[in-house]
């Protein structure tokens, strides 16, 4: 940080750590065994989708990655833009044993964009999780923040906060979770969740 910036408070940004992705399947564990949840097999990445030929090699190039994965066997990758204009991938993994290699598919599209010049529109990536009760949670990592937070969505855009708080609690140890609750945005309708 430059001296002006100290003079004048301002802080440089975090810099987004990928790498923070492959703690996500020892979380898992922990989630499990706290509070009862397991991985769905999805996961699911979001950025601001920029059009052009140069975008448009990048997510040929994204597809290609993916699909290659000898280990995929008929599971698909989707591309998909929400409501708010966003671009989603979402990946599955068969089984509770996939999940090292959903976070590998998502580490992968985030690392071809980023390397693209691509690094700015990426937004978050998410995994899915259920309970036996069916109660639907995503663990979200805010790209240019560098940490993760619970979203735990209700029927009727809710949200339940204390399941939230909960998981935050459980998962301190293991993510570096978002501390600025006005952060923890929604994702309504996120592919996979």
């Amino acid at each position: 940080m430059g001296f002006w910036s100290t003079l004048l408070g301002r802080s440089e940004p975090v810099r987004p750590d990928l790498d923070r992705l492959f703690a996500l399947p020892s979380a898992a564990v922990t989630l499990r065994a706290a509070a009862g949840f397991a991985p769905t097999g999805a996961g699911s990445v979001c950025f601001s989708a920029t059009e052009g030929g140069a975008f448009d090699r990048v997510r040929r190039e994204v597809q290609q990655l993916l699909d290659a994965d000898s280990e995929r066997q008929g599971e698909r990758v989707e591309f998909s833009r929400d409501a708010y204009g966003y671009a989603w991938l979402l990946s599955r993994r068969r089984g509770e044993d996939g999940l090292p290699a959903l976070v590998s598919d998502l580490h992968a599209v985030n690392s071809t964009l980023q390397d693209s010049g691509f690094g700015p529109q990426l937004l978050c990536s998410l995994v899915a999780f259920r309970d036996p009760e069916d109660r639907r949670l995503a663990l979200v990592y805010l790209y240019k923040r560098g940490t993760f937070y619970p979203f735990a969505p209700l029927e009727g855009q809710k949200r339940d906060n204390p399941l939230e708080l909960q998981v935050r609690a459980v998962l301190k140890d293991d993510l570096r979770i978002e501390a600025d609750l006005g952060r923890w945005f929604p994702v309504w309708g996120a592919p996979g969740l």
